[in-house]
């Protein structure tokens, strides 16, 4: 397991981003030599984990529950022949492309040794929004990427450090319950009843899911867990 590339956008004006400027750094491209990673601060104050790295949009995206985000190559793959055409490494945003990693599979509050010094903590899939879509410039893209509920994984920052391409990926801690990425993916977007579930990751989910998730046990009662 490892990183293939890292990648950094910078800012960039375009017509289909709802960031008051118009500005949007979802463009990224891998990078050479070594890229410092930290906990950027909370969010709306803080934005990517990784210097260098522009997150213009800080009412939804970056700070430390969203430091950085990591794609599998293998779903870039999956989704180079679903869609006919070539999407090099960054195409969906990510800092991290990974190599031998199920991201979606992994677990919320898993947690990965990056290279010799940096440890992430999964917490969370990515949702699609209209930049994501103007940005690959696929029509119905926000419904097709949600229905496949493979989404990658938001990550933050436990031990800062450097990472470049090539690093190894080792997963050094596994929680004990059965919380994936692409099972939260799906109770925030499309089976609303699987919320209940999330509560088993407690403070490692992201904590906008986990406020949703205790709402709709608040509401609808543990019941609804199946």
């Amino acid at each position: 397991m490892k990183l293939l590339s890292v990648n950094l956008g910078r800012p960039k004006t375009v017509p289909y981003t709802g960031q008051r400027e118009g500005l949007t750094g979802i463009d990224k491209r891998p990078v050479d030599g070594p890229v410092r990673v930290a906990a950027p601060g909370p969010k709306g104050v803080g934005g990517s984990g990784l210097d260098g790295d522009a997150v213009c949009e800080t009412r939804h995206h970056g700070g430390d529950d969203q430091a950085v985000y990591a794609v599998a190559r293998e779903d870039l793959d999956e989704w180079e022949r679903a869609l006919g055409r070539t999407l090099s490494n960054g195409s969906f945003g990510e800092n991290l492309t990974t190599e031998g990693i199920d991201v979606s599979g992994a677990l919320i509050g898993e947690r990965w040794a990056v290279g010799p010094e940096v440890v992430l903590e999964v917490t969370s899939g990515r949702i699609p929004c209209r930049t994501f879509q103007g940005h690959l410039e696929e029509k119905g893209w926000i419904k097709r990427f949600t229905e496949r509920g493979a989404p990658g994984a938001y990550l933050r920052v436990i031990t800062p450090g450097e990472v470049r391409a090539g690093d190894a990926v080792r997963i050094v801690h596994r929680p004990d319950h059965e919380v994936t990425v692409a099972l939260q993916f799906r109770a925030v977007t499309t089976e609303r009843d699987l919320l209940p579930r999330l509560l088993a990751a407690h403070e490692a989910l992201h904590p906008e899911a986990l406020a949703r998730a205790r709402a709709h046990v608040e509401k609808y009662g543990a019941a609804a867990e199946v």
